[in-house]
């Protein structure tokens, strides 16, 4: 019997300084001297109040993430009157996870104290890398020295749990520059790494311009060698590409919004270009998605671009194309809770895989091996036969 998730939020701001030629995101460049806040807020609260006529507004929202574009160069004051008109109108969990997305090259340090003010909680620095040769190949806008002034900043205003994001795999980058990168993350100290390859996208300059990327062995020497020195420094991998260190609150640190994705959770998804998934009283699954166009969204004619029911043939797909991205894996009660389906419809695959060495079961849980992380998209493959 498919029961209801937790349920997230995600709200999306479609603006940025500069395209990065690698991104496939719903990004827009905005080159007038300011944003558009208070339309935008409006518009967020129209598409809010339209959501709730489908989603049950006494649901818990156990996390929030805030991305883009890039969130942050909305003003503190704008999320701080955001914030209280969503909590006028759901059910916030007291300890609900509440991430923004900043660029340190488009960081007003003064918003960040609004950012605490407006209840954020947690910080996703998208730093990519520390090497300025590196920036200025994925045409970032920061250096290295905008990260570490972002950090302190973040800091000094109260955030005490901070993602930094970093790429690897990136145009011309060496094992030692990657392994540079890294270092230069641990001194820093944050609560939590995102390590992930740069991949070519469609509809992204990169696409169309490729660059030259490392060779295949560099590319495997350096995430071996990477998965090693984060082990080292204490930081713990829980997802492909998510590692966490430990606090006194044991997995606090691991990305709950994230998470939440991972295990097939539910989510609203408000602002230009957002996706939701919401699973009905009736066990029907829905994805549902908006306008990616900032004017038409702002214009507020409608803010829904459409939606479908996922079929019940694709569940387990859709199930183990996030799940198994978790080192953890799943249980079969989150599969049947999460699918409505029985476990006995993905036995046979997961037996399969075991005998080739790339699934295990540990205690109650199914989940790759580390061979079967490294093949992982031939793993998750498997169910969709």
């Amino acid at each position: 019997m498919i029961q209801a998730p937790p349920l997230g939020l995600y709200i999306h701001i479609p603006w940025c300084v500069k395209k990065c030629p690698y991104c496939d995101f719903n990004s827009h460049e905005h080159h007038t001297s300011s944003l558009p806040e208070q339309d935008y807020l409006n518009a967020l609260l129209i598409d809010i109040d339209s959501e709730l006529n489908t989603v049950d507004g006494q649901r818990e929202i156990y996390s929030v993430f805030i991305g883009g574009g890039t969130p942050s160069l909305l003003s503190g004051n704008f999320y701080i009157e955001l914030f209280a008109a969503l909590k006028s109108r759901l059910n916030f969990s007291p300890n609900a996870e509440v991430t923004i997305e900043a660029n340190p090259g488009a960081v007003d340090e003064a918003n960040f104290n609004g950012f605490i003010d407006a209840g954020i909680n947690r910080l996703s620095l998208g730093a990519q890398s520390f090497s300025n040769t590196a920036l200025e190949r994925l045409g970032r806008i920061h250096n290295s020295d905008s990260i570490y002034r972002a950090f302190e900043a973040a800091r000094l205003s109260g955030f005490d749990n901070i993602n930094i994001d970093l790429m690897h795999g990136l145009p011309d980058q060496s094992l030692a520059d990657g392994l540079e990168d890294l270092s230069a993350a641990f001194a820093l100290s944050p609560e939590h790494i995102s390590w992930y390859q740069l991949t070519i996208e469609k509809n992204t300059v990169f696409y169309n311009q490729p660059p030259t990327l490392p060779v295949e062995n560099i590319l495997d020497n350096l995430f071996m060698t990477g998965l090693d020195a984060l082990a080292d420094a204490t930081y713990q991998q829980y997802e492909v590409s998510a590692f966490a260190r430990e606090s006194k609150s044991s997995n606090v640190y691991q990305s709950q919004h994230n998470k939440n994705y991972w295990q097939f959770g539910d989510y609203i998804g408000i602002g230009a270009g957002a996706h939701g998934k919401i699973t009905n009283s009736d066990g029907s699954i829905v994805r549902r998605w908006k306008t990616r166009s900032p004017s038409d969204y702002l214009a507020v004619k409608n803010t829904l671009a459409g939606s479908s029911v996922i079929l019940k043939e694709d569940l387990a797909l859709e199930f183990m194309m996030n799940a198994l991205r978790l080192n953890q894996g799943f249980t079969g009660q989150l599969f049947e809770c999460r699918t409505g389906l029985d476990f006995c419809t993905v036995e046979s695959a997961i037996d399969e895989l075991q005998s080739k060495g790339l699934m295990i079961q540990h205690d109650e849980h199914y989940q790759t091996t580390a061979k079967g992380r490294l093949f992982l998209n031939d793993v998750i493959a498997r169910f969709s036969e």
